[in-house]
């Protein structure tokens, strides 16, 4: 029994194919010119980590992508209300209730940070580290197969 395809495209007059070819190209491009280095986009991404676990620049792109979203957003904000009644009550009482709290939060996002921080140096540092061994198990691999006259072919 054959297996049919779970989705099908396609209309009379559509290359599908050259599309799909098109549109892959579309995104490679992006990704060489950044425009996927956003953490909405990392945020996206996150269901499709295991087909994108096989690309050698997955983990580039993906600590790329940690980088800038690590540290939590600490600015202040705009409080907007969008009902009507009471629209500028709520408002008021929602601008005092932040800055009476807005010690502890601050607080608690600057610790946070600092963890996110240390967090990504760690990574960051065990990535340099696995790249550099594997960069010097590969050399001694060639080191090893020219002194024994296997070199690869």
């Amino acid at each position: 029994m054959s297996e049919s395809p779970i989705l099908s495209i396609g209309a009379p007059g559509i290359d599908v194919d050259r599309l799909v070819a098109d549109l892959q190209a579309t995104v490679d491009r992006k990704v060489r010119d950044g425009a996927y280095a956003d953490a909405r986009v990392a945020r996206a991404e996150k269901t499709n980590l295991v087909n994108l676990r096989g690309s050698d620049d997955f983990l580039t792109f993906y600590l790329a992508c940690l980088r800038d979203a690590v540290f939590v957003d600490i600015s202040d904000f705009e409080i907007r209300e969008r009902r009507r009644f009471f629209g500028p009550l709520l408002v008021a009482l929602k601008t005092t209730l932040w800055k009476l709290l807005k010690f502890y939060t601050y607080r608690l996002w600057s610790q946070q940070n600092q963890v996110n921080g240390l967090l990504m140096t760690a990574l960051e540092g065990m990535e340099e580290q696995s790249a550099a061994r594997i960069a010097a198990l590969e050399k001694r691999i060639v080191e090893l197969e020219k002194a024994s006259g296997h070199g690869r072919s």
